[in-house]
Parts: C-alpha cells; sequence; structure tokens
C-alpha cells in the first residue's frame, strides 16, 4: 500500500512519529482505510511496523525482542500455525499462560473507524483480555484492514458461515483512559502493550 511506505519509508520503522492525531470530537476522517487505520492505532497507544516482506518482519521481531530484552522470556501463543511459521525465529513458545507475558497472536480485521484489532476465538480462545499477557504481538497482514467493525463481522460471517466463532471482541486499550468503561466490544479489556507486525500482502 502506497500509504504506509510514504508513512514508513517502505518498512523497518515503528510509527512514533507519524500522522497527526484528532480530537475526539472531530469528524471522521473521509481518507483512506489504511492511513485512517494508522491515525487511530497511533492515537490508541500501539506501535506499528509496517513490512514488505517476511524477512523484514523478521528483522522487526528481533528488534522487538532485543528492545524489551525478551531474548529469555517466552512468548506465549494458542495457535500452532503462527508457531510453525515462526519457528526459524529465535524465540521460544509456551501455551501455559502462567509462564509468560508475552502473547503471540494474529487477528481477524485490523479496524481503520477507530485503529482496533478485531479478534475471536479462534485467536484467543475462551478467555478475556484481561487474562491475556501485559504485552502483546500482533501479527497481520494488509489484506485484513476494514474500515469498520460492522463490515468485519459482515466477512467473519461470511467466511465462517455455519461455524461462526464466538468471543469476539476488539483491542484497542494500549494505553489507559476513560474511553474503556464505555466500550462494550472490549468488555474485560485491560490496558495492553502492543505491537504491530503488519505485513504487505497486497
Amino acid at each position: 500500500m502506497g500509504v504506509f511506505k510514504k508513512l514508513f519509508g517502505g518498512g523497518k520503522k515503528v510509527s512514533k512519529e507519524t500522522a497527526e492525531t484528532r480530537g475526539d470530537h472531530m469528524p471522521d476522517l473521509k481518507i483512506p482505510v489504511d492511513e485512517k487505520f494508522t491515525i487511530y492505532f497511533k492515537k490508541n497507544g500501539g506501535k506499528f511496523i509496517y513490512c514488505e516482506d517476511f524477512a523484514e518482519i523478521s528483522e522487526a521481531l528481533k528488534n522487538i525482542v532485543s528492545e524489551n530484552d525478551w531474548q529469555n522470556h517466552l512468548f506465549y501463543s494458542m495457535d500452532p500455525r503462527l508457531e510453525t511459521r515462526f519457528a526459524s525465529e529465535n524465540i521460544d513458545f509456551t501455551n501455559n499462560r502462567n509462564e509468560s507475558e508475552i502473547f503471540f497472536t494474529t487477528c481477524e480485521h485490523l479496524v481503520a473507524h477507530n485503529g482496533s484489532i478485531l479478534v475471536c476465538s479462534n485467536q484467543i480462545k475462551e478467555k478475556k483480555l484481561n487474562e491475556l499477557p501485559s504485552n502483546l504481538v500482533v501479527f497481520a497482514t494488509t489484506s485484513q484492514l476494514v474500515d469498520s467493525i460492522s463490515e468485519a463481522l459482515k466477512i467473519i460471517k461470511e467466511r465462517y458461515q455455519n461455524n461462526i466463532p464466538n468471543n469476539i471482541t476488539t483491542l484497542k486499550h494500549f494505553q489507559a483512559t476513560e474511553e474503556n468503561k464505555d466500550d462494550f466490544l472490549s468488555y474485560g479489556s485491560a490496558s495492553k502493550n502492543v505491537y504491530l507486525l503488519l505485513l504487505e500482502d497486497f
């Protein structure tokens, strides 16, 4: 996506200095979905790394581990496919929540309207968000970007048809705010330290 290359110079950068945030009561932006997501995700306090290929994903993950001194920490995962895909990386996985403060996961969608990450039982089983570790590393692709939660739910319904996953919720509270109390889709949420590894797949 061109906007990511424009904002992040083609990858390898955490978005700490890009895209102005807007006030809560300002009108919604009539801008592309990818740029809107970037603005609101940053406003939520998330750390964003755009990558053009998997080699950049690998490098970004190494940088995250180094930045946080996680070299000797286990990564909690509930997705065997994710573990297989990252098997060649220098990280060790556990499926025991009590052994880790780092949750490594995929997601269903990235929601531009509020900069949130939509997950369901495919990623978090039956756990509430406050039962997950305080540090999250999310692996997603640009094709998972949608404009709104309603659009995301429509796609999920079409994709899974008679086997719609339960426990659908959004991750968007990357820092504590008063707004957290009023978002029913984030029931049971807690403030998280979130890294998003976004792979270009268009």
